[in-house]
This record gives C-alpha cells, structure tokens and sequence, in this order.
C-alpha cells in the first residue's frame, strides 16, 4: 500500500491551495485511491457558505473527488506531468452534510481508460456515512 503526503501530492497535481482540495493519500493503486480532505472552518468558502451554518459546498465535494481521481489517473507512467481535465459528471448525489471538524474520506475507482480519457466512480464518506457519490469522466492533456 502506498500513501502520499501533501509533499508528493502536489508533485502530481497542479492544484495549489486554496483550491488543492485532498490532505493525504491513504492508499493508492492502477485503479483506485483512497484520499483524505480534513475540512477546517479555515476554508475560505465558509465566509459565505454559509457565515451562520457552515457547510462544505458539493460541488467542492465532486472537485475533491476528482482530484484524488486525477491523483490516480497522473500516477500512470503514460501521464506523468501532464495535467487531467474534468470531463464531465454523472449520477451526481449528496446525502449529508460536510462541516468543520469533519473528515472526507474520498475513495475513486477508475472503471475505464481509453487513450487519454478515463470514467471513473467516486464516493466521500464522514464517519462511514455517505455524503456524495457520482460518476466523473477525466480528459488528459497530450
């Protein structure tokens, strides 16, 4: 099992913070990751999301899911140093709410990868508990 620090994340993501949306790689293969986003009421989106019940937005729910995709996708030989592009999102669902203190657990599964495109499935969890799932399709840059 392999894991990553925030060090050796940012060598294979462009994302910098504050956009940089995953802490920790838990573990990471040719085909599924497993990432960590500790959510803390430093995050500059809670200013207006909102200032008197902060709640993690979903759609940066679904960003960090797809960076820690692009994680796995940009390990593979073929697209080391290049950069993956959200192609699209699928089945996009959110089931609770991510607040300060919590921790995101993100586990993305790459199902498919032809060429440079790959489709992947993603859940985040809290506590065990599912708060957002989705199908997410990625495009590598050449």
């Amino acid at each position: 099992m392999t894991t990553l620090n925030i060090q050796e994340i940012m060598t294979i993501l462009p994302h910098r913070p504050p956009f940089l949306l995953i802490d920790r790689v838990l573990e990471i293969s040719e085909e599924k990751v497993v990432a960590v986003k500790n959510v803390t009421m430093n995050e500059p989106y809670f200013v207006g999301h909102f200032p008197s019940e902060p709640v993690m937005p979903g759609v940066l729910q679904l960003e960090a899911l797809a960076q820690a995709g692009a994680v796995v996708l940009l390990s593979k030989e073929e697209f080391k140093g290049k950069i993956a592009y959200f192609g699209g999102v699928d089945k996009a669902r959110f089931k609770g709410k991510v607040v300060p203190g919590d921790q995101l657990i993100l586990e993305v599964t790459l199902e498919k990868l032809v060429k440079n495109v790959g489709v992947a499935k993603g859940v985040a969890k809290v506590s065990g508990k599912v708060v957002c799932q989705c199908e997410m399709t990625f495009a590598c840059s050449k």
